[in-house]
C-alpha cells in the first residue's frame, strides 16, 4: 500500500501540547479578513509527532535519489551534492538574516555574495553578475530582458531571436516571454549549428542567438567564435544557455569565445539542490555594455565596506529582494572548496566519466546517432529496437527495476529514440560499471522476454503510470 496523504492521519484532538496558553489577544477573522479570501472552514491538520516523522520516513524510502545510487538523467547534472554544503548554510547567521536589515548588520553575507559574483566572472569571463533569478529559465528571461532593453535603448526594434534545433525547451520559452519571435537553426551532419542555415536565417532583424555549448547533445560547438564574429557584424548579441557549464569549469571562458551574456545554473554545475519546487538560483553574467542593464540591485565594494547599488538603466528586480541567499551559501562553500584547480578537475573527470559510458554502452551494441566526440554527456538513440516495437521508455522504465534512475528520454528532438545520459563526476568506476551490467542485462531481456520490458517497471512502488492522461488532465493538487 502507498503511503496515505499526510491529511488522512489528521483527528480532531489529535496534536502535540508543546505551548502554554496564547498570551496574545484574540481576533476575529471574520472581521479581519473579508469572505472572498475565507475558507469555510479551517483544514488545519491534526497530526502527532511520531506520525509526523513516520509520515516523511516512509516518503523518503519509496523515493529514488541520488544518496542511493547513479542518476544519470541527461542535461541535469546531477552530481552528488556535498553535506557540508548544508552544514554551512544552516549555521543561525545565515539563517536568521532578514533582508530588510541595514547594511552595516549584513556585510558578511554581502562579502559572501560579493566574492560568489566574482568567483562567476573569473570562470565565465564576463564582467559583471547578478545573482537575483531565482532559476536557471528564470536566468534565461532575465538576459533576454536585458537585451531586449538594450536595443530600445539604440532604438532597434529587433524581433527575431536564432535559437538551434537541440535547445533546451525554455529557450523559445524566454525567448516569447521576452516579447520576441524565435526562428530555429538546424543542425548539419555532426550535431553542431549548420554555419549555412545560420548565415541564411542572420540579419538586421535579429537580435541574439541562444547557444548551449557543449550543446545538450554533448558536442562542443567548434565554432563559436565565428558565430559570435557574424552576429556582432550585424550588431547582434550572442546569448549562452550556461545548463552545461560542467563540461569545462577552469578549461574554457565563454567570453573569452564572444558570448556577450549568459545565465549559470548553480544546482547543476555547483552542486545546489536541484527540485523540490525551489529556492534555486540562476545567476547572470554579462559583458561591461551590458552590465548596468542587469537587475538592481547590485552589490558593490569600497574600500572595506559592501553596498547595494542601483543603476537607473537596469531592467529592475527579477525577484524579491536579493535573490535565495542560502542558496548562494552553498555555492559559494562547493567554489571555495574546489578552487579553480579544483573546478578544472571536476569538469575533466565528469568528460571522462562520460566519454567512458559512452565507449561502455557502444561495445555493447548502443550507439549515438552522430559520432562527433562529445564532452559531459552523450545522447544514445535506440531507433533499431523501436523496429521491434520497443521504445526508449520502455528501457528506461526498466532500469527503474535495477535501482537506476532513468536517463532522459526524447531529448533533444532531433534524434529518434532519444536516451540522453550524463554520469557527473561524482559516480565511481564501479557504479557506471553497474550501469553497463544493467544496460546488458535489459538487452537481453529484450530477447528472451520483451513484453516483461514493455511492461516494467515491476518494483517499483507505483507501476507504469497513464502519462499521457497525466499529461492532458493535468491536476495538481487534492483539495
Amino acid at each position: 500500500m502507498l503511503e496515505k496523504l499526510i491529511k488522512e492521519y489528521s483527528k480532531k484532538g489529535k496534536f502535540n501540547d508543546y505551548f502554554g496558553d496564547c498570551d496574545v489577544k484574540e481576533r476575529d477573522l471574520e472581521k479581519e479578513l473579508p469572505e472572498n479570501l475565507r475558507r469555510k472552514e479551517f483544514s488545519f491538520i491534526e497530526v502527532s509527532e511520531v506520525e509526523v516523522i513516520r509520515h516523511f520516513i516512509r516518503l523518503s524510502s519509496l523515493n529514488y535519489h541520488l544518496d542511493k545510487g547513479i542518476y544519470p538523467l541527461g542535461s541535469c547534472t546531477m552530481k552528488h551534492n556535498p553535506k557540508v554544503n548544508e552544514e554551512v548554510s544552516s549555521y543561525e547567521g545565515f539563517l536568521y538574516l532578514h533582508p530588510l536589515q541595514k547594511e552595516d548588520d549584513v556585510q558578511g553575507a554581502l562579502k559572501i555574495m560579493y566574492e560568489l559574483s566574482y568567483f562567476l566572472k573569473e570562470i565565465s569571463g564576463m564582467d559583471g553578475v547578478t545573482l537575483s533569478p531565482p532559476a536557471g529559465a528564470s536566468g534565461e528571461l532575465t538576459a533576454m530582458l536585458v537585451i531586449k532593453k538594450y536595443f530600445l535603448d539604440k532604438r532597434e526594434e529587433r524581433k527575431i531571436v536564432l535559437i538551434p534545433d537541440s535547445a533546451h525547451g525554455t529557450n523559445p520559452a524566454s525567448v516569447s516571454m521576452a516579447g520576441f519571435v524565435s526562428q530555429t537553426i538546424k543542425s548539419n551532419s555532426e550535431g553542431m549549428i549548420d554555419l549555412d542555415d545560420f548565415r541564411k536565417n542572420l540579419n538586421e532583424n535579429v537580435a541574439c542567438l541562444m547557444i548551449t555549448n557543449p550543446n545538450t547533445l554533448g558536442i562542443f560547438e567548434k565554432n563559436i567564435k565565428i558565430i559570435a564574429e557574424e552576429l556582432h557584424k550585424y550588431g547582434a548579441l550572442l546569448y549562452l544557455d550556461g545548463a552545461n557549464l560542467n563540461a569545462y569549469c577552469g578549461i574554457h571562458r565563454p567570453g573569452d569565445a564572444g558570448v556577450d551574456i549568459m545565465h549559470f545554473n548553480l544546482h547543476k554545475t555547483f552542486s545546489t539542490p536541484h527540485g523540490g519546487g525551489g529556492p534555486g538560483a540562476g545567476p547572470v553574467g554579462a559583458k561591461a555594455f551590458l552590465v548596468p542593464y542587469l537587475p538592481n540591485p547590485k552589490i558593490e565594494k569600497n574600500g572595506k565596506k559592501y553596498y547595494f547599488k542601483y543603476d537607473k538603466e537596469s531592467i529592475g528586480k527579477t525577484a524579491s529582494f536579493y535573490g535565495n541567499f542560502n542558496v548562494f551559501v552553498k555555492a559559494y562553500t562547493y567554489i571555495k572548496m574546489h578552487g579553480l584547480k579544483g573546478l578544472k578537475k571536476v569538469s575533466q573527470i565528469a568528460v571522462l566519466n562520460a566519454n567512458y559510458l559512452r565507449k561502455r554502452l557502444a561495445e555493447i551494441g548502443f550507439s549515438c546517432e552522430y559520432q562527433t566526440p562529445t564532452l559531459h554527456e552523450f545522447v544514445l538513440t535506440l531507433k533499431d529496437f523501436k523496429k521491434k516495437d520497443i521504445r526508449a521508455l520502455d528501457i528506461a522504465k526498466r532500469l527503474l527495476d535495477y535501482n537506476c534512475h532513468a536517463p532522459t528520454v526524447y531529448f533533444p528532438l532531433i534524434v529518434n529514440e532519444a536516451f540522453m545520459i550524463e554520469p557527473t563526476e561524482t559516480e565511481p568506476k564501479e557504479e557506471l560499471e553497474r550501469f553497463v551490467f544493467v544496460m546488458k542485462k535489459i538487452k537481453e531481456e529484450l530477447k528472451e522476454n520483451p513484453e516483461m520490458v514493455k511492461a516494467a517497471p515491476h518494483h517499483t512502488p507505483v507501476r507504469r503510470l497513464d502519462e499521457g492522461k497525466a499529461s492532458r488532465e493535468l491536476i495538481v493538487k487534492w483539495s
